[in-house]
């Protein structure tokens, strides 16, 4: 079904997303696209596939089914030879643009970087020792996880995806507090957090390219981890 604040949160989104250079795969959450929606991305002269799918039964209602699509769309569509990275955007966060050229277009595997106003903190990141590694991670929640990244945090290049053709969001990555959707994802592809390439730890300030989007006042607490905030 259509939230009635889709078209609005998907249009922000879009324009948050055009100067990045990307081609656009929406997985709409529906048994068909939206029209208003697909008029939307027709204006906005970026290349783009509008799908869509109900979620699967069994499988959480968080878009683990729509990111599935979106997997299977990549893997049908292009070659292990394609130089692209996937990230999955979400229309309720928000985007710098500088995301997409400085983080994400630079993904040589595995992309990992900061995310603001989520876990009911300030800012979840990855802990990064002297050797430029990630060690550890930042954050409230779980942080015992593999990966404890937020969706809005990681990326991948899209190679892995076919070396490792059967990784997907499955039933078996029920969300808990020793696992989440994200680590059970990265793990399948045999990743270990130090194979993750961190970005934004050194910047100077260190700003925040990608956020949760509130629209009321957020409940978060922790500390600020350096990072540029207000």
């Amino acid at each position: 079904m259509n939230r009635p604040s889709t078209i609005q949160r998907q249009s922000l989104s879009l324009h948050q997303r055009i100067k990045g250079k990307n081609v656009l795969l929406i997985c709409s959450d529906g048994k068909s696209t939206v029209n208003a929606i697909d008029r939307l991305l027709y204006r906005s002269t970026i290349p783009y596939v509008y799908l869509a799918t109900t979620t699967a039964p069994g499988m959480p209602s968080r878009g683990w089914t729509h990111r599935n699509l979106a997997l299977q769309y990549i893997r049908e569509n292009y070659s292990p030879q394609t130089d692209a990275v996937l990230y999955f955007a979400d229309d309720d966060n928000s985007y710098d643009v500088r995301l997409f050229d400085k983080y994400i277009r630079k993904v040589k595997r595995l992309g990992i970087w900061p995310v603001g106003l989520v876990g009911g903190a300030w800012v979840e990141a990855p802990k990064v020792g002297a050797n430029g590694k990630v060690v550890a991670w930042d954050v409230m929640y779980a942080p015992h996880r593999e990966f404890a990244t937020d969706m809005a945090g990681f990326a991948v290049h899209i190679k892995e995806l076919f070396r490792v053709e059967n990784a997907t969001f499955s039933k078996t990555c029920a969300k808990s507090a020793g696992f989440g959707p994200e680590s059970c994802f990265l793990t399948q592809f045999g990743f270990k957090k130090q194979d993750a390439e961190p970005f934004g730890h050194n910047d100077t300030p260190k700003d925040i390219l990608v956020w949760h989007t509130k629209t009321s006042n957020s409940k978060v607490s922790g500390p600020m981890r350096g990072f540029v905030l207000e």
